[in-house]
């Protein structure tokens, strides 16, 4: 049996309730319980560290199957330059594209056109009055981070949709212009490296329909066209040489396009979490951009890749440095890309309804963690002694759940 968990998925068969996912959860979103992990929805922010961490292989992002294109008349491809940073260097953007298409598609389209448009109206957006840092919404986990730890810069976050959700409005427009095609007969299949991306699709935030209609993982695609790879058939002759888009697969990118000098380019949840913190305490000043990714070294880090994400970003650093002087124009207006509506801050933690149980219930926390070890060892199921204490007090946990507090009242008996 398997248990949906937003965009991941986790098979109880194989978990053993290891405890390797919770010490890995930025938010303290999952717990063990019974021998099996399980996940508290709301404070998950679907980065993908359990699906890294899980030595079973218990998690993992849930994509379609390819057989599901078969579902539209149109079917277009949506690759992201992450794609290219999985095979070696021999094999060419174009042959990768090509490959892609042997696999049931009928035309294919960039994310890094949808960069190109991004990076334009951040430019403009910088010689306004706009909250300075401006936070790049690039990530759909840096964005719902913010929303629950962070509400404070929610303000600063950058007023425009994803390089995804922008290219596949693009490709899209063109598919309806130049084959007379109605919206149900197109479909849109991102090219993932991660389950963030596949959540923000089902959950759109900022905007009220997602243009995407399904998703393969980069892994499953890198298999796949590694399986039909052929030098010999004819590649495609569009393929987009934007340097400065295809580097946003890798942390830093979509800074270094902007030309700016006063940016900060942060990747791995972690690190951006306790950047963050400094910005919310406005211990960082004159900086006027902030480029978060929640995985190691950007996009390429993904969960759902194949490649090391170094080598990967290696290899997109040289693939950008190489197109990195071509001059993308987008012709494309802003206002069609537009956030249309208002960023919200998630609320993950309610005690209680009526404030004054809530009150109480927190002072009983305040209560109860200095009785426990507070060693945040995690053998109790909660990531530290805090959420712990927490847990009792909302009834998913008891006192005796603490292995050091058991053992100290075994020893007395």
């Amino acid at each position: 049996m398997q248990a949906l968990i937003y965009a991941i998925i986790l098979d109880p068969d194989k978990c053993v309730g290891c405890t390797n996912c919770i010490k890995s959860c930025p938010t303290e979103a999952i717990r063990v319980k019974n021998g099996h992990s399980y996940t508290i929805k709301e404070r998950c922010i679907n980065c993908g560290q359990c699906i890294l961490a899980c030595p079973r292989h218990a998690r993992f992002g849930t994509t379609d199957g390819l057989e599901l294109i078969n579902s539209y008349k149109y079917k277009i491809a949506l690759i992201d330059p992450v794609l290219y940073g999985q095979f070696n260097e021999v094999i060419s953007p174009p042959e990768v594209i090509n490959g892609i298409l042997n696999l049931g598609f009928d035309n294919y389209f960039e994310t890094s056109r949808g960069a190109d448009v991004i990076t334009e109206f951040t430019k403009s957006l910088m010689n306004n009055d706009f909250n300075k840092p401006v936070i790049s919404s690039a990530c759909p986990t840096i964005v719902r981070l913010i929303q629950i730890r962070f509400p404070s810069l929610i303000d600063n976050i950058l007023p425009i949709d994803s390089p995804v959700e922008v290219s596949a409005f693009m490709a899209r427009k063109d598919a309806y212009e130049e084959h007379n095609l109605s919206e149900d007969e197109v479909g849109v299949f991102y090219i993932t490296p991660c389950p963030a991306r596949i959540f923000s699709f089902k959950k759109p935030v900022g905007i009220k329909k997602s243009h995407i209609s399904g998703t393969l993982s980069i892994k499953s695609a890198f298999i796949e066209v590694s399986k039909n790879l052929n030098k010999n058939q004819n590649h495609p002759k569009s393929f987009y040489p934007s340097g400065k888009g295809i580097g946003w697969a890798r942390s830093g990118g979509q800074s270094q396009a902007l030309g700016i000098k006063d940016y900060l380019a942060i990747d791995g949840i972690k690190n951006v979490i306790s950047v963050l913190e400094e910005i919310e305490n406005h211990k960082m000043k004159d900086l006027k951009f902030l480029e978060c990714c929640a995985c190691t070294n950007g996009c390429v880090g993904g969960s759902l890749t194949i490649e090391n994400s170094f080598v990967a970003r290696n290899r997109i650093r040289r693939l950008a440095e190489k197109y990195y002087n071509y001059e993308s124009k987008p012709d494309v207006p802003f206002e069609d890309f537009l956030l249309q509506e208002d960023l919200a801050p998630i609320q993950v933690t309610k005690l209680d309804d009526d404030l004054l149980t809530a009150i109480k219930k927190m002072e009983e926390i305040q209560r109860i963690l200095p009785t426990l070890p507070n060693i945040d060892c995690g053998a109790c199921g909660a990531p530290n002694c805090r959420a712990l204490a927490e847990d009792i007090v909302l009834g998913s946990a008891s006192i005796e759940d603490c292995i050091v507090i058991l053992k100290s009242s075994v020893k007395k008996k």
